[in-house]
């Protein structure tokens, strides 16, 4: 089964300094308290094909992911792809940013969570989390992104 949760927030940063803080997955930690740890693996500044690895506590699990970007529109579109293997993974995601015209950003995140394995009868639930903390999700990404 496959499912998206995704979250809109106003940021009150202009479109360019925001999205530059999120094109460095390396600050995914600063709004995503499941994210233990993020290292970028390639090198050179976040593109198309930068590959970031990181392990991620989820409901007392601790798993490692490797996320590729696999678009990359600066300032207003980044899509990304998990390619390792755990019972739930977010097969696509992205942000999309628009400038509101007041200085201000309006962000969108999504991301489709698909289970595999025993992990199909996982996924619901981990989407249903998902859901139900995007909000807040949303009000963290506002407030690092504000504060960076």
């Amino acid at each position: 089964m496959a499912g998206q949760f995704e979250v809109i927030v106003e940021i009150d940063r202009p479109v360019e300094e925001t999205f530059a803080f999120l094109a460095d997955g390396e600050n995914d930690p600063s709004f995503s308290p499941r994210v233990q740890e993020m290292v970028r693996v390639t090198s050179g500044p976040a593109t198309v094909g930068t590959v970031y690895r990181s392990t991620v506590k989820d409901a007392g699990m601790t798993t490692r992911r490797e996320f590729r970007i696999t678009e990359f529109e600066e300032p207003k579109k980044i899509r990304w792809s998990e390619t390792s293997k755990n019972l739930v993974t977010a097969g696509e995601g992205g942000y999309d940013l628009e400038p509101t015209g007041d200085g201000r950003t309006r962000l969108r995140l999504f991301n489709v969570l698909t289970g595999h394995g025993v992990g199909k009868a996982l996924a619901p639930l981990a989407l249903s989390a998902a859901r139900k903390d995007a909000d807040a999700f949303g009000r963290r990404i506002k407030k690092a992104v504000e504060s960076s």
